[in-house]
């Protein structure tokens, strides 16, 4: 088990339950770590490798807001830049699969408070072949974030990022009811999983409420893609969770938010 990968609980489930040890999934642990990334490295909040032919993005939804200590908001009305939230390229990630051509992940947001469901935020999410992305040169002029214009709970500080491998567990959350009293009628629950906590890609989402798993238009179960958790105070701790489906054309993908 890699150094940085948490240790398991005292009273552990995967012992305890086979049939819990059995919907272990590999995922990668990405580390944040305050400092100073390029736009070619694997970042939280760093710069982003993006191509001069595409505009960069802009929120103008009409509802979005800044929350002003200690009990007001301030409303910011019209079209504000997003903000680089995550960049992830192929060699750091081996367990993450890439769509065909591409090697290249990258995730934006509008840093504002939405009141829209599934949450606060308004992400973006994007997949590019990097040297596709050189060759046509780079976005010469990114906007830049000035200090007050975005909710602080929904901004990463800059970080590089050490990723690791581990296995992953469900939470309570993504447990039916059905399989908790099975479980429950063979030993006393522990008050523990082994649902590893952080931002990570692939593996089982970090629920903080009860499991909301979205489906495609078509009707498939999408699969979990990442969760970002823990490096950001997103309201009162929570989490941003990310979801694709690989069994439709475009590789549609969707999110939710939760926090206690």
């Amino acid at each position: 088990m890699p150094a940085d990968t948490p240790e398991p609980p005292a009273h552990d489930l995967r012992a305890l339950i086979p049939e819990y040890a059995a919907l272990g999934r590999e995922t990668t642990l990405l580390n944040p770590e305050p400092g100073d990334p390029g736009m070619k490295e694997s970042s939280l909040g760093g710069a982003l490798l993006w191509p001069a032919d595409e505009p960069w993005p802009y929120c103008a939804n009409d509802e979005h807001w800044t929350s002003v200590y200690p009990d007001n908001t301030q409303v910011s009305p019209g079209a504000v830049p997003m903000v680089p939230i995550l960049q992830l390229f192929a060699r750091d990630v081996p367990g993450l699969e890439f769509p065909e051509g591409k090697d290249l992940l990258q995730l934006v947001w509008c840093a504002l408070i939405h009141e829209q469901d599934p949450g606060p935020v308004v992400p973006r999410l994007y997949w590019r072949n990097e040297a596709e992305v050189v060759a046509g040169g780079l976005l010469s002029e990114i906007p830049e974030v000035s200090e007050g214009e975005y909710d602080e709970d929904h901004m990463p500080e800059r970080s590089a990022l050490s990723p690791t491998i581990a296995q992953d567990y469900p939470s309570w959350h993504d447990l039916s009811q059905d399989t908790l009293t099975l479980w429950g009628s063979r030993v006393a629950l522990p008050d523990e999983d082994c649902n590893v906590v952080g931002t990570k890609v692939g593996g089982w989402p970090a629920w903080t409420q009860t499991g909301n798993w979205p489906d495609c238009e078509s009707g498939h179960r999408m699969e979990h893609l990442l969760t970002i958790t823990g490096d950001m105070q997103l309201g009162d701790c929570g989490g941003v969770y990310f979801f694709r489906c690989r069994q439709c054309p475009g590789l549609p993908w969707d999110w939710r938010y939760d926090c206690y």
